[in-house]
């Protein structure tokens, strides 16, 4: 206690003098006081600031330099850029030119405006389709005939035992600002002898005013649904009869098309072709190299979220001189097509409904020569005609069902007057383990003449190895 006592005796003996000695600040000596102070902590402010600025652009060039030392370590380790291609490119180089179909109804190429941005775009997409096939036919190939319809084409029954079908190679690109180009080659065997052949080789415009563009070189026709688009994104293993019959499994030629696309909601397309007039149904060149000319013309849109449809008309008009069927004249091939659409939401890779028909008649006047017996001759004017129609349940992106039936009306008169009318079952369980694989199982019965049937059952598997555009509508 005494110590307490005598420690605040001596705090008040030293701050006494002091207290008593200090003079109280007036009111304006107190506001510049405030105000040196609030300059002081701006000016710490600003410096901060500074500090940190500086320390963001250091920051931020550090890192410009961090991603230069990447991209030059990856150039080396790639070799040379896009930008040098051009360059090194031997002057034969024709790596200046996928599969054109979409899952959208306006399918097109990709337009090219974007390529100098792009280091790749003058690199082709390379894609290649490997299709192989097993097949049992309870009816001798060679006793198979088909009443009203002579076998054209590729327009018949598939080989007994396996196959490999026909694989392709394709190659497309973005050529420059206004053109695309796509090569694909079928790899085929036939008889046990190999082959390749150029299914299609064409350019495309890109950058027509107004909705339109242009298609030259060699390329399948787009009347109908199915011959525009190539065999393996069908449904089935085989196309349908009226396909085997009229087209001979698949109408392409060397020609050019004009094809115009509405702009509009609603989706319309109108075209015309001009073809050399080689491949059936066609023959011999006709009319100066412009055999065949066709039309066509789609419609299609959207119903709510979950429903799409696409229907249209096409013609085919041919002048045929010695035709692989040995029709010499003027032939006219009416087309009319109609696909529908289900799937939740819109999504059809999870599961839908489809279903497609086609409608066919030909109308001849012309003349008939035997191919084997030129002697045998007959006035060939009449009409034939053929449809499908097909459903596919896609059950899971892994399993889908399907059922087509197919049927041909024979002519009355001509060199092949029938009065029977070949007609087929199909049936296909298809499984996925990806996009780009598939096996399927198919069974047929087919009634091709009044005396036959034909019970077959095929196992196909087909894989599909690089860039592929996504297939059309």
């Amino acid at each position: 206690m005494k110590k307490l006592l005598s420690g605040l005796g001596v705090l008040a003996a030293l701050s006494g003098p002091a207290a008593l000695a200090a003079e109280p600040l007036s009111g304006k000596t107190q506001m510049e006081m405030l105000e040196q102070k609030i300059q002081a902590l701006q000016s710490s402010v600003d410096a901060l600031r500074k500090q940190a600025d500086e320390a963001t652009a250091a920051a931020e060039a550090a890192q410009a330099e961090l991603r230069a030392l990447k991209a030059h370590d990856v150039q080396v380790a790639a070799g040379p850029v896009a930008s040098d291609i051009d360059a090194l490119a031997a002057p034969e180089d024709l790596s200046a030119p996928e599969d054109t179909g979409t899952g959208s109804l306006a399918a097109a190429p990709e337009a090219a405006g974007g390529a100098s941005a792009n280091g790749n775009a003058f690199n082709p997409a390379i894609s290649l389709i490997l299709n192989g096939s097993y097949s049992h036919h309870s009816l001798n190939a060679d006793n198979y005939f088909r009443a009203g319809f002579p076998i054209v084409g590729e327009g018949g029954p598939s080989a007994n035992g396996f196959s490999l079908g026909e694989s392709e190679l394709s190659m497309s690109a973005n050529i420059d600002d206004k053109l695309y180009g796509q090569l694909t080659l079928a790899v085929g065997s036939d008889d046990g002898q190999d082959s390749v052949g150029i299914e299609e080789a064409f350019i495309d415009t890109t950058s027509l005013p107004n909705g339109f563009s242009l298609r030259a070189g060699r390329f399948y026709s787009n009347i109908g649904y199915l011959n525009s688009h190539h065999t393996h994104t069908d449904n089935f293993f085989d196309r349908p009869l009226a396909y085997q019959a009229f087209l001979g499994n698949q109408y392409g030629d060397d020609g050019v098309q004009l094809r115009w696309l509405a702009p509009t909601a609603l989706f319309f397309e109108a075209g015309a072709e001009v073809f050399r007039g080689d491949r059936y149904p066609s023959g011999g060149a006709q009319n100066g190299g412009l055999g065949t000319r066709t039309f066509f013309a789609h419609l299609g849109g959207d119903v709510g979220s979950n429903n799409a449809w696409l229907a249209g008309v096409s013609m085919l008009k041919a002048r045929a001189e010695g035709a692989e069927d040995g029709f010499s004249g003027d032939s006219t091939l009416y087309v009319a097509d109609g696909t529908w659409k289900w799937a939740p939401q819109g999504n059809f890779k999870d599961g839908g409904v489809t279903v497609r028909g086609e409608y066919f008649l030909d109308d001849r006047d012309g003349t008939y020569v035997d191919p084997e017996d030129p002697m045998i001759t007959s006035i060939w004017n009449g009409q034939r005609r053929g449809a499908y129609l097909e459903g596919i349940y896609r059950l899971s992106r892994t399993w889908d069902i399907g059922y087509r039936y197919d049927r041909l009306w024979a002519d009355s008169n001509g060199p092949f007057a029938s009065d029977f009318d070949p007609y087929r079952h199909s049936a296909e369980l298809t499984w996925r383990n990806s996009e780009f694989s598939l096996v399927r199982l198919q069974l047929s019965h087919e009634k091709p003449n009044a005396d036959d049937t034909d019970t077959a059952i095929t196992l196909q598997y087909q894989t599909s190895l690089g860039a592929h555009g996504a297939h059309k509508f």
